[in-house]
């Protein structure tokens, strides 16, 4: 079950011009609501001027609304209509009536018009707010856009309620994973930065505590009887309860946590295992977290638990696919091109429903390193590993850059059905045109090679969420009739 994310209580608010009828835009919303079904608050107030704008915002407010939609049902009061987007502090949404329900003399509305001079008015106040991409339509239509406003609105509400916990400091190692935290405050995320050094005390006071067996328990019961690495599970036990304990006596005044934490080298030594299958597990809760102390990382990764409403994941854009593989796999079942074909990896961070044939393992890397001598792993035990369900995926990413500015990419693919002949959490990913998306975007704008990984095809609304909260430059894995500016036109 997630956990973690907001839970959005949509109200509808109906502006009406003086000089239009106040019934047409009232009949209007109440057909809305009735084609939009339960979950949408009707407020009563009709706004015509400021006196009446003010009012309905704090008939909202006062019933629990957190997300919003302004309904042109006529033309629109142009400066209390986006005086509501002043004075209501959540996400808002502005869209107009189609004309077809009555005569074109007294019963036409002009909305068409009005939301010209509304979205003019927006701008004048500098007020970000979702306009569909078509935002005129009848009752049934308006409904629709209505219901893709959700998950982004329940993103935005989540960013506003969200505190990243840190556990650092970041791995030199991995310059990449570092970001200027300035551009997460201008969003509205607070950020509690910490030593490693204070997550291992509060790891050694939960030693013996009582709620160990029960966490083991539930371990047990997902990994199954053939876990070979069940001796670990009292460390792994321990720590989560650790971190759930951290993300409660911690998150102050926030409603709303992720994590992004250092998991390697001094972890192994210190902690007596790698954490990646309990981060696996908060994941699979709705609490992101991230490794290497990926801040903008484990910021996609709840953004895209609010969008999806499900478990995701973060991955290496990792190696390229065999053609060996490719040729064996892929080739003639499915349309991508080997260069659009890689493999997206993590050392064992992805959840166990998301993976076929989950398994706990240790990390084979970092035993080459921590005990090269050990015939059996010790201290590098805790991988949740498996092949990567096949699917629908989307990979993006919102990072901070070296000017405090932020930037994002967004590319829609799949997971192939592709035995990966390797270890960790893994799987083959196929994203149209990847070849070029690769070189001139992922290089060209020096993304990191972390990206979050949502299961299903969330564009749309993730490019929602990104021009919402002011993001300029959002990237996507253009066609190839569609050149980069970097791309050379002979090439």
């Amino acid at each position: 079950m997630i956990c973690n994310i907001p839970e959005v209580k949509l109200g509808i608010i109906a502006v009406s011009r003086s000089c239009f009828p106040m019934a047409l835009s009232e009949r209007r919303r109440a057909a809305l609501v009735e084609a939009y079904g339960s979950g949408l608050y009707e407020c009563p107030v009709t706004v015509e001027n400021e006196l009446d704008a003010k009012k309905a915002v704090e008939d909202v407010k006062a019933n629990g609304v957190n997300a919003l939609f302004v309904f042109l049902g006529n033309f629109g009061p142009e400066t209390p209509e986006t005086l509501i987007g002043d004075w209501f502090d959540g996400p808002i949404m502005y869209a107009a009536a189609a004309e077809g329900d009555g005569d074109l003399h007294d019963g036409r509305g002009d909305a068409y018009c009005g939301m010209l001079n509304c979205s003019y008015n927006l701008g004048l106040r500098g007020r970000a707010a979702y306009i569909p991409s078509y935002p005129v339509g009848t009752a049934e239509e308006l409904a629709d856009k209505v219901r893709e406003f959700v998950p982004i609105a329940r993103a935005i509400l989540g960013l506003k309620g969200l505190k990243v916990i840190t556990f650092g400091p970041r791995p030199d190692d991995f310059l990449a994973c570092n970001g200027p935290i300035k551009p997460l405050y201008d969003l509205g995320v607070a950020v509690e930065e910490n030593s490693e050094l204070d997550l291992l005390v509060a790891y050694n006071k939960h030693a013996n505590d009582e709620r160990i067996p029960a966490k083991v328990a539930e371990m047990e019961a997902e990994l199954g009887p053939d876990n070979k690495y069940a001796g670990i599970l009292p460390r792994l036990a321990q720590y989560e309860l650790t971190l759930l304990d951290w993300a409660e006596q911690h998150k102050g005044t926030r409603d709303y946590v992720a994590f992004a934490g250092k998991c390697w080298p001094a972890f192994q030594t210190e902690f007596k295992f790698v954490p990646c299958y309990v981060n696996s597990r908060l994941t699979a809760m709705g609490i992101p977290v991230s490794c290497e102390v990926d801040i903008y990382g484990v910021l996609s990764e709840y953004i895209g638990v609010c969008v999806s409403g499900a478990p995701v994941t973060l991955l290496d854009i990792n190696n390229t696919v065999p053609k060996s593989i490719y040729d064996k796999s892929i080739c003639g079942k499915c349309s991508a091109k080997l260069t659009e074909t890689f493999m997206g990896f993590h050392c064992g961070n992805t959840c166990s429903k998301l993976l076929k044939n989950p398994h706990m393992g240790y990390q084979l890397i970092m035993k080459r390193d921590l005990e090269p001598d050990l015939p059996e792993p010790d201290i590098t035990r805790g991988t949740m590993e498996g092949n990567i369900k096949p699917g629908d995926i989307t990979f993006f990413r919102l990072q901070g850059n070296a000017d405090t500015t932020l930037r994002a990419y967004i590319a829609q693919g799949e997971v192939l059905d592709v035995d990966c002949e390797s270890f960790g959490s893994i799987g083959a990913f196929a994203i149209p045109e990847m070849d070029r998306f690769y070189r001139h975007v992922l290089i060209q704008k020096r993304f990191p090679h972390h990206g979050a990984v949502a299961f299903g095809h969330f564009g749309k609304a993730l490019y929602e969420v990104f021009r919402y909260i002011g993001i300029a430059d959002i990237s996507y894995n253009q066609p190839k009739s569609l050149p980069y500016p970097t791309e050379n036109p002979f090439d």
